[in-house]
């Protein structure tokens, strides 16, 4: 008898919490955000170039998480140094004209930033006291 008061118990505390859970309502319901994206006009080859650019920059990040899990300053400053503003040169000038301003600034600016972490791979102390093997190497 005691089993079954107890198991009674707990599927009437199971229905309240079921019914408390589909009587709230969300409180805060956000209108959907504008789409502001523009539609580049790209021809098939040049729509690829972008994609490959995006997905390098995926890869280096990728690379560098990897050597700075290894504390290896040396390879994530070269990945770093890889997608910064060489990079920026090797954009066919046709294609730099169809990309609209902002979109150029934003990518000058992510490229800026990649030289900037390589340039601070470079020079970084490891913590804790370590030392960059690397780095010591060059000394």
């Amino acid at each position: 008898m005691k089993y079954v008061s107890m198991l009674l118990a707990a599927c009437q505390c199971m229905n309240l919490a079921t019914a408390h859970a589909q009587d709230m309502a969300p409180l805060h319901v956000h209108a959907p955000a504008a789409d502001t994206r523009v539609i580049l006009a790209l021809s098939p080859d040049e729509r690829a170039m972008i994609l490959e650019e995006m997905r390098l920059f995926l890869d280096s990040v990728g690379t560098m998480t990897g050597a700075l899990g290894k504390q290896d300053m040396q390879a994530t400053a070269a990945a770093a140094r890889g997608m910064g503003m060489k990079m920026v040169h090797e954009v066919p000038p046709e294609l730099r004209a169809k990309l609209p301003m902002e979109f150029r600034q934003l990518g000058f600016s992510v490229h800026r930033d990649f030289d900037q972490i390589a340039m601070d791979a470079d020079s970084l102390e490891l913590p804790c006291g370590l030392s960059n093997p690397q780095s010591a190497e060059r000394r």
